[in-house]
């Protein structure tokens, strides 16, 4: 697919690769993971899921965003570096790479993953392969389940267009009324819409033999149904779609509102947003097409025809459904720290030395012990926790409410963390029902940094802090499958300045910056250290010190920390970059990024950590954090990035971890100076950094021994 997607965004020759771009690129790796034979066949349903999830919240944030734009007459003309286009013309070239890998998806699922699934023995049926048993089986579950919560609607004058909300699946039906008119004449056809139920299984389990798992899509049953809905109409097609609606919240700071109460009004406001993309099934009739269309105030170019199932996305429940261990990667369960599995007293390692996990090889179990742990503890008299995105039985969450009763629980609540606020706004109220202090950080900056601050008086009398840090969200469902770093420390030095960092986000009290040293918070001190640091490495390269930047982020958009590192390049500097996602800097160029190397990681876990290296003159920090180097991080987000001071586990970071990260060859893709990716060339034994992290995991020995306070 590379080929015709690379047609489609046109040769580039810039300076930066724009953001879009990169981003179709970054999906298009995951798209090849479901390509990918050597992966387990479900696991490979479960990535083409993924693309579609991914690709709705393109299409509903980015892309939505720049039609408000345009609509708004924001159109003015990008520079060179970005090919001279106008807004209307890179939203036009989008469409168009957009379309393209929309049909790569479908040629992966019709002809690579259906046919395999069916030989293993998994089918995907349509209503006519059904047997007589599984007919009738999947009519009572119609009758019984289905039809009481169907509503069918037909458009006429009396009839107007029912409120299609945001990606719900619909059954649009072409109809015409039996009965002739008082002349004779053939009546006039008009437009039926059906909304599959959102509370059902998009795939509902059929009656099988011979060791078969078969599924029938929902909307087919509904469709082979529909008739006995419209009794009196001749049904002369009918095709499921789906609308996509701007889903960016516009927020306005008033006096007279809350965040909570702004928030509240914005999501109703995003389910019955503009409408952006229509996705329809291919053998649609093009008078349904176009009645859609019309309807929705689309241009032909945001109309998507989808050989296959529409929404591709719900392909993630026939992984989920299916019990077929064989189809899938072997289950793995984080260790527990060997440290805090044989200690009675978590809090008295802590004051001994500092703690480092690598998740989800390393369970995230002791970080949910540590926040029990202060629920529990008497001698625990305050807490303090951000919450960015959370988990519907979280333990953390359970702990938060409990501590409540006997002791001082403080929570920064982001509101506004993407497609989680409504669940958000749910535990911001249950935490102020159960006592604790509730706060939603500073206006206009979201928080994204991963703090929990434990205030205790110990044995011994004295009133300490314990701290945790981290890269990833408090949610211990993601935490099995994102990879992240933890940090517990009762190093004075990183507890203090955690707590200047809660006394910004709940009072807006800015200290002094040294204040907040060893850490670097956003937006006060990161952006300006991080220049400082890149341009620290490019003074050593020109003293003929060493000089080395090896860096792990999700995205790497800000441009300021580009040009910064295209200086060092030209300075000497050997740069080494993973970047998972979106990706501006065009590495590998003559006379401006000739020493950058940029490598992308797309495998069975989610890359989520952040990690930096900067070698120093020989004197190499290594630092973590939840920011990656994106301008709304970098000056947008209050995120918080801190170093590993122990050099034991800095060297584990190093050299376990970066290291592994930059010998991959089987999962790294390798970014070009025209924006394609290349697989890693494996000149030498096949090294997956993900299945080493996994085969560590299973040793007898502990990740790394820390040194002692």
């Amino acid at each position: 697919m590379t080929e015709a997607l690379d047609v489609a965004l046109g040769k580039f020759e810039g300076r930066y690769f724009h953001r879009y771009d990169s981003w179709l690129k970054f999906n298009e790796r995951v798209l090849e993971e479901a390509q990918d034979e050597s992966n387990p066949l479900l696991e490979r349903v479960k990535f083409l899921a993924i693309t579609a999830s991914n690709l709705d919240e393109f299409v509903e944030i980015q892309v939505a965003g720049a039609l408000q734009l345009i609509e708004d007459g924001v159109s003015e003309t990008r520079g060179p570096d970005e090919g001279g286009q106008t807004a209307e013309d890179r939203l036009k070239r989008l469409s168009q790479a957009i379309q393209v890998f929309v049909e790569a998806q479908y040629r992966c699922w019709n002809q690579q993953l259906l046919p395999e699934l069916s030989r293993q023995g998994v089918r995907v049926l349509r209503w006519k392969e059904l047997t007589e048993q599984a007919r009738e089986q999947a009519e009572t579950f119609y009758a019984d389940e289905v039809d009481p919560l169907l509503t069918p609607v037909t458009i006429d004058p009396s009839h107007p267009f029912p409120r299609v909300l945001n990606k719900a699946l619909c059954i649009a039906l072409l109809l015409r009324h039996k009965r002739r008119g008082p002349t004779g004449q053939r009546p006039n056809r008009v437009l039926g819409v059906v909304t599959v139920p959102r509370s059902l299984p998009r795939l509902i389990a059929m009656p099988s033999a011979d060791g078969r798992t078969d599924f029938i899509f929902l909307h087919e049953l509904i469709e082979a149904r529909v008739e006995k809905m419209y009794r009196g109409y001749e049904v002369l097609d009918k095709a499921a779609f789906r609308v996509t609606r701007n889903s960016n919240l516009y927020m306005q700071e008033e006096e007279s509102r809350s965040v909570l109460e702004s928030v509240r009004e914005e999501l109703h406001n995003r389910r019955k947003g503009d409408a952006v993309r229509l996705e329809i099934e291919s053998s649609a009739a093009e008078e349904i097409v176009e009645r859609l269309r019309i309807n929705f105030e689309l241009e032909p170019w945001q109309v998507f025809r989808t050989d296959g199932p529409v929404n591709l996305s719900r392909l993630m429940n026939l992984y989920s459904e299916t019990k077929l261990p064989a189809l899938k990667y072997p289950p793995f369960t984080g260790r527990l720290h060997r440290l805090c599995a044989t200690c009675d007293n978590l809090f008295a390692e802590l004051r001994r030395h500092d703690l480092l996990l690598h998740h989800p090889f390393d369970s995230y179990r002791t970080v949910e012990d540590f926040i029990e742990l202060g629920a529990k503890d008497d001698t625990v008299v305050s807490m303090k926790q951000t919450l960015y995105r959370t988990s519907k039985d979280s333990q953390i969450f359970r702990s938060l409410i409990e501590a409540a009763q006997t002791k001082e629980v403080t929570v920064v609540v982001e509101l506004m963390a993407r497609f989680d606020e409504d669940s958000n706004i749910r535990w911001a109220r249950e935490l102020e029902n159960a006592g604790v202090g509730v706060f939603h950080g500073i206006f206009g900056l979201k928080t994204h940094c991963k703090l929990a601050l434990l205030v205790r008086r110990d044995p011994d009398g004295v009133v300490r802090r314990y701290a945790h840090l981290g890269t990833g969200n408090y949610n211990p469902v993601t935490a099995r499958f994102y990879t992240d770093i933890s940090l517990l420390t009762a190093d004075p030095r990183y507890t203090k300045a955690v707590q200047h960092v809660f006394d910004y986000l709940t009072a807006e009290a800015e200290a002094e910056e040294d204040a907040y040293l060893p850490l670097q918070v956003a937006p006060l001190t990161l952006a300006k250290h991080v220049l400082e640091l890149i341009g620290r490495e490019a003074a050593h390269a020109k003293a003929g010190r060493p000089a080395h930047i090896v860096a792990k982020v999700n995205g790497l958009l800000d441009r300021k920390t580009i040009e910064a590192l295209y200086e060092a390049s030209q300075a000497g500097v050997e740069i080494d970059l993973i970047v998972r996602g979106m990706c501006a800097l065009r590495p590998g160029v003559k006379d401006m990024s000739e020493t950058i190397r940029v490598r992308s990681i797309v495998g069975r876990y989610l890359e989520h950590s952040r990690i930096f290296q900067f070698e120093n003159g020989g004197q190499r920090e290594v630092l973590c954090g939840s920011a990656d180097w994106m301008s709304r991080n970098l000056y947008e987000r209050c995120e918080v990035v801190f170093p590993i001071q122990d050099q034991k586990l800095a060297q584990w970071v190093s050299e376990q971890i970066l290291g592994s990260y930059l010998r991959d060859n089987v999962k790294a893709r390798l970014l070009q100076p025209d924006g394609d990716y290349a697989r890693a060339k494996q000149t030498g034994e096949p090294f997956n950094a993900q299945e080493y992290f996994l085969q560590l995991a299973s040793s007898e020995t502990a990740s790394v021994e820390p040194t002692a306070r």
